[in-house]
């Protein structure tokens, strides 16, 4: 199957379980990339502590995603 296109970073999104609805609660896990060479691109919520993480591909060879860079807030403990 074909990849998809990403083409920007995610910027302080909460992710929230499915069919959850409210303001974001301690572990409802907040990722940012939008600073200089951050390159997250998608967060997906599988289980409270699984997520699929896309990383936009390296500028300069989009074949490349060789390194990482992004934050996570709001996290419980043991999470």
């Amino acid at each position: 199957g074909s990849e998809d296109i990403i083409a920007g970073n995610v910027s302080k999104y909460t992710v929230l379980p499915a069919g959850y609805c409210g303001q974001p609660k301690k572990g409802h896990l907040i990722f940012d990339a939008c600073f200089e060479s951050g390159n997250l691109g998608r967060v997906d919520h599988i289980t409270e502590f699984e997520y699929d993480l896309f990383i936009r591909p390296d500028t300069c060879n989009p074949r490349f995603r060789v390194w990482f860079n992004f934050t996570v807030e709001n996290v419980k403990e043991s999470q």
